[in-house]
């Protein structure tokens, strides 16, 4: 069942109850839907989340509850803390974990369970696709996120990409630059092993620009689609194997060299 519901409250009483009154979903229901992420109101002229459900609202208060009991049923893969570093953490996102979460929830997001894990805010600094796996950075203020962003967005983030592609390539610093969307976009492909009777190559990609699925169209756009990506070639029970490994920067917060990498260079 996928709903939402927009209400204003004309008398004061708990989100919980205006909830389940005007939805006519048990109280249970709601109550799993706000922790998850599910409900929003107006705070301080800004929408955000309403996870409290004995809040006590008033006359006039916005609230909206976007309910979809297949997301809020999913139960995902926990992300590992790989290292905190007080104003930002690495972390390992597993395949299928989203780094924010949605109108919709929140639970099977990383910035939500690093926030839970830790009991500290957590602000998105960079982005990788949900079916994909790897290293993440989350800040943990709002000057941090902002510094760790430009980074990014400034391309002085050297990022390194382990992948599983179907057919036999050959590439030794190859270099991919079809632009997508109409951007300019940059990767660079080495083949790393080569398996015969898979007829499947692994690859390390360092890209240059961050495009959407960019490792996955380029790779696609060659004839070499990556094993698993079900939106630019075919499905695998393995899933996309794609993995973010390694991640070099100057921090901007204390102007040390800081390199990443991944515990393992396998793909579960």
């Amino acid at each position: 069942m996928r709903r939402t519901l927009d209400l204003n409250v004309s008398e004061s009483q708990l989100a919980v109850d205006a909830l389940a009154e005007a939805s006519g979903l048990p109280k249970q229901r709601i109550k799993d839907a706000m922790a998850k992420g599910a409900c929003w109101w107006t705070q301080k002229g800004k929408q955000v989340r309403l996870r409290k459900a004995k809040r006590e609202l008033k006359p006039g208060t916005r609230i909206q509850l976007f309910y979809d009991d297949q997301v809020l049923g999913l139960k995902p893969d926990q992300p590992d803390l790989l290292e905190d570093l007080g104003r930002y953490s690495l972390w390992y996102k597993p395949h299928g974990l989203l780094a924010q979460g949605s109108q919709w929830g929140d639970h099977c997001s990383l910035l939500r369970l690093a926030e839970v894990a830790l009991s500290r805010p957590c602000f998105l600094v960079h982005r990788l696709d949900a079916d994909a796996a790897g290293l993440m950075l989350v800040a943990h203020d709002s000057k941090a996120a902002g510094a760790l962003s430009q980074l990014f967005s400034g391309r002085t983030v050297t990022k390194t990409y382990r992948a599983t592609v179907t057919g036999q390539l050959n590439a030794d610093d190859l270099v991919i630059d079809a632009p997508l969307d109409g951007k300019k976009s940059l990767s660079r492909v080495t083949t790393l092993a080569i398996d015969p009777e898979e007829n499947t190559s692994d690859v390390q990609v360092l890209i240059e620009t961050g495009r959407k699925h960019q490792i996955r169209r380029h790779l696609a756009g060659i004839g070499h689609a990556i094993v698993g990506d079900k939106l630019y070639g075919s499905p695998h029970p393995s899933g996309l194997c794609l993995k973010a490994v390694q991640l070099q920067f100057v921090c901007p917060l204390t102007g040390k060299a800081r390199n990443f990498s991944t515990p393992s260079q396998d793909f579960n």
